[in-house]
């Protein structure tokens, strides 16, 4: 049997012949010497396996490290089973909560009756330790497919109740998935690894009330970054666990429950009552603070411009006459654009932008000078002059800036730190499937991107997958590692989000076919989408909502 594999994903095909019935995990094992990075899944002639697939036939492999989503969620996945082993081992009267991604991993809480448990230094060591006792066993992660009746059965017997009530309210799912671990028996959505001893990288640290589980990130695999302390983020997401407790979902048991039950008129309303709210704040804020350059930035599909047009009508509610306008007519000359590592033009980076020039027109703007601005003309790749001279009063008319560099203080490095004000935006999620699966909030940004994609751009949602590796990648450049630069921090989610995205988005998932790069991906959120009741109508939507920007109908996005 020949089997063509590439050790890393832009690399070549190799050949190598091999005896049928070898797994893909004892292959790996084989050219382990050719490999940079741990595997922890396999595309096979373009599908996506777990490492304990049988190989039969003549076949193309490309394996799968930690930079790759669906690699990074199996080691999530498995982490995560392996750290709730361990807590229920030394605390059997307790719950994990596995909360939200921050700090280069996930926060988690450790709760009793309900109550969060300050736990201490000594026992997040204890459950440490556990953790890696388990590890050196290497114990297998042992998969059970069960119907939906029996997994409800078994639910309610060991009184998982949000995921009992998860499966009721989604008829979609008739096959449950149970992962079990050294006699503790679980559900989880995704993949895992074939046992502990995969897990060989992580570092449990107390962070507030709860614990980060840290792990090794897409951009160095073999390494645990540092701890950065994302103050903001975490309380935003305080803010937003606040909102949720009022909007009366946590779970998306609860969210589909109002769904069926013709809640989610009222749900909507107030989430989007929320938004205004806040925007209202921080043009109060602005207001106070005298602030003259507002700066947006944020991560793709976090609704950037529909917030900076929102914000603008706010200012204007406190007596303010803000000028809106963006960075992309600031690009420096087509033949001055730098190069990437691979010889391709980088339009993304802070060198693309004329910082010089910025600097110098805004400079003048502040000093109530008349400045041509110039315009882009993308067409030819230079700056165009003459078609706006503007002018503004440095008084009560503060220009608000939405651009991929923002936060970061190179770009308006001459510019007084007193006049600036930053924002950063980003669509935090905090509805989780339940108590041991999170929504990823990256995976719902491409959910909003493929439906806007589709919608005014033309493209295909294999389009929009294909391209999404190369957007995040540019994100952890240029935006994440200035989120803690800003002033406030905007989250542009809105809970009832999903459940209406859903119908857009699964006829575009449904169209990417087995065999096609892309479909690993559009078949695990396919996966995803099913927990979701589906919000029909959404002409209750306002017009001038974020979500708006992405499903059409926006009074802000033509």
């Amino acid at each position: 049997m020949i089997v063509k594999y590439k050790t890393d994903p832009k690399g070549k095909f190799r050949r190598k012949t091999v005896n049928p019935g070898i797994t893909v995990d004892e292959f790996v094992r084989m050219v382990q010497d050719n490999l940079k990075y741990d595997v922890y899944a396999a595309r096979i002639d373009q599908v996506v396996h777990s490492l304990d697939t049988v190989l039969s036939n003549d076949c193309e492999i490309e394996f799968l490290d930690i930079r790759t989503q669906v690699s990074k969620l199996i080691y999530q996945n498995s982490l995560n089973l392996l750290y709730i082993k361990a807590v229920h081992d030394l605390m059997p009267d307790c719950n994990v909560e596995i909360e939200t991604a921050l700090s280069k991993g996930i926060y988690t809480e450790i709760r009793r009756d309900g109550k969060i448990v300050n736990v201490s230094e000594k026992k997040i060591e204890a459950i440490q330790a556990k953790m890696q006792e388990l590890v050196d066993a290497d114990l297998p992660f042992n998969k059970e497919v069960v119907s939906r009746a029996t997994a409800i059965d078994f639910l309610r017997e060991n009184d998982r109740i949000e995921r009992m009530a998860l499966l009721e309210s989604a008829p979609d799912m008739e096959k449950v998935k149970f992962f079990s671990l050294d006699g503790y028996k679980d559900s989880f959505y995704g993949r895992m690894v074939p046992s502990t001893g995969y897990i060989k990288k992580f570092i449990l640290t107390k962070y507030r009330k709860g614990i980060l589980l840290r792990f090794p990130q897409p951009d160095d695999p073999n390494v645990i970054p540092d701890l950065v302390d994302e103050k903001k983020l975490f309380d935003a997401y305080l803010e937003q666990s606040e909102w949720d407790e009022l909007l009366g979902v946590k779970y998306v048991s609860e969210l589909n429950d109002k769904v069926k039950s013709g809640q989610y008129e009222d749900l909507i309303q107030l989430s989007e009552a929320l938004h205004e709210k806040k925007i209202a704040q921080i043009a109060d804020m602005i207001k106070r603070g005298k602030k003259k350059l507002i700066l947006i930035a944020g991560p793709s599909s976090s609704g950037k411009t529909t917030f900076a047009r929102r914000l603008c009508v706010q200012l204007r509610v406190v007596g303010l006459h803000p000028l809106y306008m963006g960075t992309d007519d600031y690009f420096v000359e087509r033949e001055q654009t730098p190069k990437d590592a691979h010889g391709e033009p980088n339009y993304e980076g802070i060198e693309a932008v004329d910082v010089k020039l910025f600097n110098s027109n805004m400079n003048d703007l502040l000093a109530g000078k008349e400045v041509d601005l110039p315009t882009f003309n993308f067409l030819t790749g230079h700056k165009e002059y003459g078609k706006r001279i503007t002018k503004i009063d440095p008084e009560n008319q503060p220009i608000v800036i939405e651009g991929i560099h923002g936060l970061n203080d190179d770009l308006t490095a001459f510019i007084p730190k007193e006049e600036k004000f930053k924002i950063y935006i980003s669509p935090l999620t905090q509805l989780n499937i339940d108590m041991h699966n999170r929504i990823p909030a990256t995976d719902e940004r491409m959910l909003r991107r493929m439906v806007r994609d589709y919608q005014f751009r033309g493209h295909s949602a294999k389009a929009t997958i294909n391209e999404w590796p190369k957007v995040r990648a540019g994100e952890d450049v240029n935006i994440f590692p200035y989120s803690d630069e800003a002033d406030v921090l905007f989250n542009s989610y809105h809970i009832y989000e999903i459940a209406v995205l859903k119908k857009y988005a699964e006829p575009l998932l449904m169209e990417i076919k087995r065999g096609d790069p892309e479909y690993a991906d559009a078949s695990r959120m396919l996966r995803f989408l099913r927990f979701f009741q589906s919000i029909e109508d959404d002409s209750i939507i306002v017009n001038n909502s974020i979500i708006r920007e992405f499903i059409g109908g926006s009074i802000f996005v033509k």
